[in-house]
């Protein structure tokens, strides 16, 4: 009797076990990929696949920076319309990038305006009619060159461009009364970069760009990286800045002192990590390495 007792509440407790895992699993399996997180000041971030996007949701309006892809822009603008049904003020590019620009069709007729740096629109329209996809983007109608600002609200936003650096149109999108500033891929957080030649980057330029980047914001600036090795580390201060910083100086140390021991181009691309940048992972190192030779060669 004691045995079928057992029998019985072991089977019942297997059984117990087994659904609740089930509904475990099914809960994990329901959420959603994405992450919807609100930061400070009506300003917040949206991850799900590809480049951080920013958004911005007030009283007044809303404005996002950046898109990702059209599915995950999908997602973003059904979040942004559980919160508001005030008007989407403006649709910011950080640079031309699939990743960052693929959602903007998403957003026809959403977005009043869409902006981004001249650099960035030629880059985009350039890319679009390579692989013939105009009919799939949402080109930018508002662009500048050195400085855009605009008002939201009680939140001001403003945009700068300090130069070349991943590209030759990356800009720097600042929600002031927020403090929150927006890197788009002149930020890879701990992760190797992609330096896009073609797209005009320059990695000593970068260096510079991000050095006005230092000098500009203040302390208590929230920063936003367009990647990061974790994922969980999108956002940081100017330590994670300066290490970026610091990758690219002695990336470029690191390849010239290589050529100039005669390394040829091949042995050069065999390194596994950068010296005093060994912080730094993941795929793609090749990419910079060739980065820098082309440019030092240039």
């Amino acid at each position: 009797m004691q045995r079928r007792q057992f029998l019985q509440g072991t089977g019942l407790s297997l059984a117990m076990l087994a659904i609740a895992n089930n509904k475990t699993l099914a809960n994990l399996l329901m959420q959603p990929a994405y992450k919807f997180t609100l930061l400070r000041n009506d300003v917040g971030i949206f991850t799900e696949q590809g480049g951080t996007i920013a958004w911005l949701s007030n009283n007044s309006g809303m404005a996002v920076v950046d898109t990702q892809f059209v599915d995950p822009a999908t997602h973003l603008i059904a979040e942004l319309k559980k919160i508001s049904s005030k008007p989407l003020n403006y649709l910011i590019n950080t640079h031309h990038h699939g990743d960052h620009t693929g959602g903007n069709l998403a957003f026809k007729g959403l977005a009043e305006k869409v902006v981004g740096h001249a650099n960035c629109l030629a880059n985009h329209q350039k890319t679009a009619a390579a692989q013939k996809s105009e009919d799939k983007q949402l080109f930018a109608d508002t662009v500048f060159q050195n400085q855009w600002k605009a008002k939201v609200g009680s939140e001001h936003i403003q945009a700068h461009y300090f130069g070349a650096g991943h590209t030759n149109g990356d800009i720097i999108v600042h929600f002031e009364h927020a403090n929150i500033a927006h890197m788009g891929d002149l930020m890879f957080n701990k992760r190797f970069p992609f330096i896009d030649r073609p797209g005009g980057a320059n990695i000593q330029s970068w260096v510079n760009v991000l050095d006005k980047t230092i000098s500009k914001f203040d302390k208590d600036t929230l920063f936003v990286f367009g990647h990061s090795a974790d994922p969980l580390k999108v956002t940081g201060g100017k330590e994670e800045i300066r290490a970026m910083q610091n990758y690219l100086e002695k990336l470029l140390l690191f390849v010239k002192n290589e050529m100039k021991a005669g390394k040829s181009k091949e042995d050069i691309l065999k390194a596994q990590s950068i010296p005093g940048a060994e912080d730094f992972q993941g795929q793609g190192i090749q990419r910079s390495l060739t980065a820098a030779y082309e440019e030092l060669s240039s």
